[in-house]
C-alpha cells in the first residue's frame, strides 16, 4: 500500500489488520488498515463488492471481523460495542426512515432510543429540522418526502445523539443532483463547523474528490492507496490519453501500434474499445498516437487528453479502471 502522511492528530478510528470472509468462497476484508483524524472526513472509495460495507458494519458494530482490530473515539469495538454505539451515528445505505411516521416522529424516535431527556430532545428536533430545511414538512408523513429529503432526515436522525464520530454508507445514492450537492454541502459543514468526524462510503469519484480530506482506495477488500485526493493524483506523472476506436477498429492492432512507441506511453490499457495510457506529455504525443494507429490502418472515433485523475490512481494500482471494477454485491 501506498500512503501519504499518516494522521497526526488524536484519532476517531482505527482499523488495523482486519479480515473478514463469507462462507468459504468470499473473503470481503483482506488485511485492511487505516486511520481516521478527529474532524475531518474520510472516505473509502471502492466499487461495488470492494468491501466498503463490511468494513462500516465492523466499525460500527454491526459484525465483527475474523482477525484484526478497530477502535472508534478511543474505545475498542469489539470489545466494547455497547460503549461505541453511544458515541457513534450511522445513516446506511437503506434509509432507516419509517415511511408512515412523520419527520418529527422519525428524529423524535431515534432520540427516545439514545435515552435523551425529554426537554433536550424536543429543542434538539426543532434544531435539526430547521438546519435540514425540512420543517415545514416535519409534520408530514415521510413517505411524500423526496429522496433528498428523505436523505436529509435520515443524516438527522444519525445526528440527533450528537455523535462523536458519523458512518455515512453510500450517503448520495440515486439523488439528483442537485440533492447531491445540497447533501455535499451539509457534510462539510458537519465536518468544519460542529467538528463531527465522518467516514464516508462512496463509489462516485467526484464525491471522494470533492468531499474529503483524505481518501483510502479500496479493491478487493484491501487499501490499495491511500492520502489526499491531490497527494493521490499528483503521484502521477504526465497526462492520461484516452483513445475511443472506430466500431470497425481491431482493438488487437491498435495495442500492437501504440506498443510500438519507443517507451513514451506507459500503462497501456484497453477497456472494450476504450483505449488509455499515460505520457508525460498529451498534447505533444497526440500527434504521434494518432499517426501510428492510421498507419496501422486503425480508425479513432474521438482522442481526449487529460490531467489526473481518481479513476486514473485506481487504474494504477489495479490495472483497471474504476467503472470497469466489478458491479456485484455490496460488500
Amino acid at each position: 500500500m501506498s500512503a501519504g502522511a499518516p494522521p497526526s492528530g488524536p484519532l476517531a478510528i482505527e482499523a488495523e489488520h482486519l479480515e473478514k470472509r463469507y462462507g468459504k468462497d468470499i473473503r470481503a476484508l483482506r488485511d485492511l488498515s487505516f486511520q481516521v483524524e478527529r474532524g475531518t472526513i474520510f472516505a473509502l472509495l471502492g466499487p461495488n463488492g470492494a468491501g466498503k460495507s463490511t468494513a462500516v458494519k465492523i466499525l460500527t458494530t454491526m459484525t465483527r471481523p475474523d482477525a484484526g482490530r478497530a477502535r472508534v473515539a478511543g474505545i475498542d469495538a469489539i470489545a466494547n460495542p455497547q460503549r461505541v454505539r453511544r458515541v457513534i451515528g450511522c445513516v446506511a445505505q437503506k434509509d432507516a426512515v419509517d415511511l408512515e411516521a412523520t419527520g418529527r416522529e422519525n428524529i423524535m424516535l431515534q432520540g427516545q432510543l439514545y435515552g435523551m431527556p425529554s426537554a433536550d430532545l424536543h429543542g434538539r428536533v426543532i434544531a435539526l429540522l430547521d438546519h435540514f430545511q425540512l420543517t415545514e414538512a416535519a409534520d408530514r408523513v415521510s413517505r411524500t418526502y423526496s429522496g433528498g429529503m428523505r436523505r436529509k432526515l435520515g443524516v438527522a436522525m444519525g445526528l440527533v445523539h450528537r455523535p462523536e464520530v458519523l458512518f455515512l454508507d453510500e450517503p448520495t445514492t440515486g439523488l439528483d443532483p442537485e440533492a447531491r450537492s445540497s447533501l455535499w454541502a451539509e457534510i462539510h459543514r458537519l465536518a468544519t463547523n460542529d467538528g463531527v468526524s465522518v467516514l464516508l462510503t462512496t463509489h462516485y469519484l467526484d464525491e471522494a474528490d470533492h468531499l474529503a480530506q483524505r481518501v483510502a482506495i479500496i479493491d478487493e477488500g484491501r487499501v490499495v492507496t491511500e492520502g489526499s485526493p491531490d497527494q493521490l493524483k499528483s503521484r502521477l506523472r504526465g497526462d492520461a490519453i484516452n483513445i475511443q476506436l472506430d466500431a470497425d477498429a481491431v482493438v488487437d492492432e491498435a495495442l500492437r501500434a501504440l506498443g510500438n512507441q519507443n517507451g513514451r506511453l506507459r500503462e497501456l490499457t484497453n477497456e472494450g474499445r476504450a483505449v488509455r495510457a499515460r505520457v508525460d506529455d498529451g498534447a505533444s504525443a497526440v500527434p504521434g498516437v494518432l499517426a501510428s494507429l492510421e498507419a496501422a490502418g486503425v480508425v479513432v472515433a474521438s482522442v481526449t487528453v487529460s490531467r489526473p485523475s481518481l479513476d486514473d490512481v485506481y487504474l494504477s494500482h489495479t490495472g483497471h479502471s474504476f467503472n470497469a471494477a466489478g458491479a456485484g454485491d455490496s460488500r
